[in-house]
Protein backbone atom coordinates (compact mmCIF):
# COMPACT_ATOMS: atom_id res chain seq x y z
CA UNK A 1 0.00 0.00 0.00
CA UNK A 2 1.78 3.31 -0.92
CA UNK A 3 2.14 5.81 1.61
CA UNK A 4 0.80 9.61 1.90
CA UNK A 5 2.63 11.98 0.19
CA UNK A 6 5.01 13.91 2.31
CA UNK A 7 4.10 17.42 1.12
CA UNK A 8 3.57 19.86 -1.49
CA UNK A 9 6.63 19.53 -3.16
CA UNK A 10 6.08 15.54 -3.07
CA UNK A 11 2.77 16.61 -5.15
CA UNK A 12 4.32 19.46 -7.44
CA UNK A 13 6.77 16.76 -8.67
CA UNK A 14 3.80 13.67 -9.14
CA UNK A 15 1.64 16.72 -11.16
CA UNK A 16 5.04 17.90 -13.42
CA UNK A 17 5.21 13.69 -13.83
CA UNK A 18 1.89 13.36 -14.58
CA UNK A 19 2.10 16.28 -17.25
CA UNK A 20 5.51 14.77 -18.74
CA UNK A 21 7.22 11.44 -17.42
CA UNK A 22 10.17 11.90 -19.43
CA UNK A 23 11.42 15.08 -17.58
CA UNK A 24 15.52 14.49 -16.61
CA UNK A 25 15.95 14.95 -13.04
CA UNK A 26 16.97 18.32 -13.64
CA UNK A 27 14.51 19.32 -15.48
CA UNK A 28 11.93 18.15 -12.76
CA UNK A 29 14.02 20.01 -10.07
CA UNK A 30 13.99 23.11 -11.28
CA UNK A 31 10.26 22.95 -12.12
CA UNK A 32 9.30 22.02 -8.81
CA UNK A 33 12.71 24.03 -6.91
CA UNK A 34 14.81 21.76 -5.98
CA UNK A 35 18.27 20.97 -6.86
CA UNK A 36 19.19 17.83 -8.25
CA UNK A 37 20.07 15.98 -5.12
CA UNK A 38 16.94 16.37 -3.08
CA UNK A 39 14.73 15.99 -6.09
CA UNK A 40 15.84 12.86 -6.80
CA UNK A 41 15.65 11.59 -3.33
CA UNK A 42 12.28 12.83 -3.56
CA UNK A 43 11.51 10.78 -6.50
CA UNK A 44 13.14 7.63 -5.17
CA UNK A 45 11.24 7.58 -2.06
CA UNK A 46 7.95 7.99 -4.17
CA UNK A 47 9.05 4.83 -6.38
CA UNK A 48 10.08 2.80 -3.65
CA UNK A 49 6.85 3.45 -1.44
CA UNK A 50 4.55 2.77 -4.16
CA UNK A 51 3.45 6.45 -4.54
CA UNK A 52 4.39 6.21 -8.39
CA UNK A 53 3.56 2.86 -8.97
CA UNK A 54 5.28 2.87 -13.08
CA UNK A 55 5.67 5.20 -15.94
CA UNK A 56 3.89 4.15 -19.66
CA UNK A 57 3.37 5.92 -22.54
CA UNK A 58 -0.14 7.11 -23.80
CA UNK A 59 -0.74 5.71 -27.33
CA UNK A 60 -3.36 7.06 -29.39
CA UNK A 61 -6.26 4.37 -29.98
CA UNK A 62 -6.79 5.89 -33.13
CA UNK A 63 -3.09 3.90 -34.30
CA UNK A 64 -5.72 0.68 -34.23
CA UNK A 65 -8.15 2.32 -35.32
CA UNK A 66 -10.08 2.37 -32.39
CA UNK A 67 -11.97 5.32 -33.24
CA UNK A 68 -15.08 4.69 -30.84
CA UNK A 69 -15.62 4.62 -27.23
CA UNK A 70 -18.27 2.98 -24.71
CA UNK A 71 -19.27 2.50 -21.99
CA UNK A 72 -20.57 -0.69 -20.94
CA UNK A 73 -22.38 -1.57 -17.85
CA UNK A 74 -22.50 -5.32 -17.31
CA UNK A 75 -25.03 -7.23 -14.89
CA UNK A 76 -24.10 -10.40 -13.87
CA UNK A 77 -26.59 -13.58 -13.43
CA UNK A 78 -25.69 -14.29 -10.03
CA UNK A 79 -23.20 -12.92 -7.31
CA UNK A 80 -21.95 -16.44 -6.88
CA UNK A 81 -17.64 -16.39 -6.56
CA UNK A 82 -17.29 -18.24 -9.52
CA UNK A 83 -18.95 -16.00 -12.04
CA UNK A 84 -17.15 -13.17 -10.61
CA UNK A 85 -14.14 -15.18 -11.42
CA UNK A 86 -15.26 -15.89 -14.46
CA UNK A 87 -16.01 -12.80 -16.00
CA UNK A 88 -13.18 -10.70 -14.43
CA UNK A 89 -10.73 -13.44 -15.92
CA UNK A 90 -12.89 -12.51 -19.13
CA UNK A 91 -12.23 -9.19 -19.32
CA UNK A 92 -8.85 -9.26 -18.16
CA UNK A 93 -7.73 -11.12 -21.75
CA UNK A 94 -10.04 -8.79 -24.01
CA UNK A 95 -8.17 -5.59 -25.14
CA UNK A 96 -10.98 -3.78 -26.21
CA UNK A 97 -11.72 -3.33 -22.35
CA UNK A 98 -9.65 -0.81 -21.81
CA UNK A 99 -11.02 0.02 -17.82
CA UNK A 100 -12.99 -2.45 -16.07
CA UNK A 101 -14.56 -1.70 -12.27
CA UNK A 102 -16.54 -3.04 -10.13
CA UNK A 103 -19.33 -0.87 -8.86
CA UNK A 104 -22.55 -0.67 -6.20
CA UNK A 105 -25.66 0.15 -7.33
CA UNK A 106 -27.93 -1.74 -9.87
CA UNK A 107 -24.88 -2.83 -12.24
CA UNK A 108 -21.96 -4.97 -10.98
CA UNK A 109 -19.26 -3.73 -13.48
CA UNK A 110 -18.93 -0.74 -15.83
CA UNK A 111 -16.21 -0.80 -18.44
CA UNK A 112 -14.70 1.43 -20.87
CA UNK A 113 -14.63 -0.29 -24.38
CA UNK A 114 -13.06 1.31 -27.54
CA UNK A 115 -13.39 -0.28 -30.66
CA UNK A 116 -13.57 0.52 -34.93
CA UNK A 117 -16.80 1.79 -35.14
CA UNK A 118 -20.46 0.49 -34.33
CA UNK A 119 -20.03 -3.09 -36.19
CA UNK A 120 -16.65 -3.89 -34.60
CA UNK A 121 -18.37 -3.16 -31.07
CA UNK A 122 -21.20 -5.35 -31.72
CA UNK A 123 -19.06 -7.95 -32.59
CA UNK A 124 -17.46 -7.36 -29.68
CA UNK A 125 -20.52 -7.77 -26.99
CA UNK A 126 -22.15 -10.68 -29.61
CA UNK A 127 -18.75 -12.75 -29.49
CA UNK A 128 -17.46 -11.83 -26.30
CA UNK A 129 -19.53 -10.64 -23.68
CA UNK A 130 -22.77 -12.15 -24.40
CA UNK A 131 -21.40 -15.43 -25.03
CA UNK A 132 -20.00 -15.56 -20.68
CA UNK A 133 -23.11 -17.12 -19.24
CA UNK A 134 -22.65 -15.28 -16.12
CA UNK A 135 -23.72 -12.11 -17.90
CA UNK A 136 -27.28 -11.54 -16.92
CA UNK A 137 -27.60 -8.29 -19.06
CA UNK A 138 -25.16 -5.63 -20.74
CA UNK A 139 -25.96 -1.86 -20.90
CA UNK A 140 -24.36 0.71 -23.35
CA UNK A 141 -23.75 4.09 -23.64
CA UNK A 142 -21.21 5.95 -26.76
CA UNK A 143 -18.83 8.65 -25.65
CA UNK A 144 -19.69 11.65 -27.66
CA UNK A 145 -17.13 13.24 -26.57
CA UNK A 146 -14.55 13.58 -23.63
CA UNK A 147 -14.59 16.90 -21.86
CA UNK A 148 -12.37 16.06 -19.28
CA UNK A 149 -9.58 13.36 -19.11
CA UNK A 150 -7.84 13.02 -15.63
CA UNK A 151 -4.09 11.23 -15.77
CA UNK A 152 -3.45 10.39 -12.45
Amino acid sequence: MAQKIADETDRRILKELVADARLTNNELAERVGLSASPCLRRLRRLEETGVIRGYTALVDPSIDGWTMTAIATVTLSRQHEDEIVMFEEAVRGWDEVLECHLVTGSRDYVLKVMSAGLEQYERFIKEKIARLKCVASIETSFVMNTIKERRV
